[in-house]
């Protein structure tokens, strides 16, 4: 999930935050760009769960995976790639990409790598997890399906994912949706303790770096178990039945899953090194590089992982035409919590 240094501030963070417009909250954007604001189209609004399934899913041979995605909406719209977070999948924004498709948007929502369908082209490749081998996985994506730019959106590990692209490929980037802000991990922070709270919101990544907790990711049913487990905590106001985690939870089937996840959280915390094919990328990123595409943060406010709520804490890596919002009532898995309010960040970010 998260970076658990951007939320240390978080202690004490009360659950009954209201909501704001991102009109009221838009700043570093010029009064042009305030004025195309009030011609930014509005999404519908849907009812949390009016969709289930995607139609299709698809297959590209994408850099070194096979990657799974859904696509709705025009073939030529402008497109947006959604980008799902950890314990979760495609399934986040199973009613984010309808309303945006009817936007006139062509929506992508590719399983990362060690979820779904998504495969590693060859069984040499090392089942690594780096920050920037996922952000390549992307632009190998985006390389393959023919897409020079696009508008990001993503929370948890995709908003990590689209922060780095931003931040290091700003080309690519027409705008972006990050959940939770700046999430790029600044592993030298992570080797110093945080505050008590932080600590303890973050009880599987240390479970990860146990024989325990590595056994229970390798054993289907405990990981199952655990994944569930950690949606309730993180989305104490969503009622999601069993189908709905059902759903999702076939992601977590994937043969590198396990593998994936594991070196994700183990590495963050410098327990094992990365592939030092991406050395040079993870050198760039500890500069904690800024952002300056066009960016909508949103707080969910009853996740634990949000620090403080107002997007105060990480307001100054984003040096572009910018707006934040706060949700009350809602927790980690945002855009399945609250699919309009997703789906509109997106169009406001691309009018940003």
């Amino acid at each position: 999930m998260i970076n658990r240094r951007t939320f240390s501030k978080a202690v004490g963070l009360g659950t009954g935050a209201a909501a704001v417009s991102l009109s009221g909250l838009q700043t570093n954007a010029s009064a042009a760009t305030a004025g195309q604001r009030s011609t930014t189209p509005t999404v519908p609004t849907v009812t949390p769960g009016t969709h289930t399934q995607f139609p299709v899913i698809k297959q590209v041979k994408a850099g070194l995976l096979n990657v799974g995605y859904a696509e709705l909406g025009p073939a030529h719209g402008p497109v947006v790639i959604c980008l799902h977070g950890w314990p979760y999948d495609i399934h986040s924004f199973v009613d984010v990409a309808p309303l945006l498709a009817a936007q006139g948007y062509r929506v992508l929502v590719p399983y990362l790598r060690g979820h779904g369908s998504t495969r590693f082209l060859s069984r040499h490749t090392p089942r690594t997890a780096e920050q920037s081998a996922i952000a390549l996985d992307i632009i190998a994506f985006m390389d393959a399906l023919k897409i020079h730019k696009a508008v990001l959106a993503g929370f948890d590990w995709g908003s990590r994912t689209a922060d780095i692209i931003a931040a290091l490929w700003p080309e690519r980037v027409k705008a972006m949706v990050s959940t939770s802000g700046y999430l790029i991990t600044d592993r030298k922070v992570q080797l110093a303790p945080a505050a008590p709270a932080v600590e303890h919101t973050w009880w599987y990544q240390w479970y990860f770096a146990t024989d325990r907790g590595v056994q229970a990711m390798e054993k289907v049913d405990d990981r199952l178990a655990l994944c569930r487990y950690v949606w309730t905590l993180v989305s104490p106001n969503w009622n999601f039945d069993d189908a709905t985690y059902e759903r999702t939870a076939q992601a977590f089937l994937n043969p590198d899953y396990a593998a994936i996840v594991l070196y994700n959280y183990r590495w963050r915390i410098s327990l094992i090194e990365g592939d030092r094919r991406y050395d040079r990328y993870e050198k760039l990123l500890a500069a904690q590089p800024p952002i300056g595409v066009p960016t909508v943060t949103l707080d969910p406010a009853l996740d634990p992982f949000t620090a403080p709520g107002d997007g105060s804490a990480y307001r100054s890596h984003f040096t572009g035409p910018y707006a934040h919002q706060t949700i009350a009532n809602i927790g980690h898995n945002l855009p399945q919590e609250a699919p309009t309010v997703f789906a509109q960040a997106v169009v406001d970010a691309d009018h940003l």
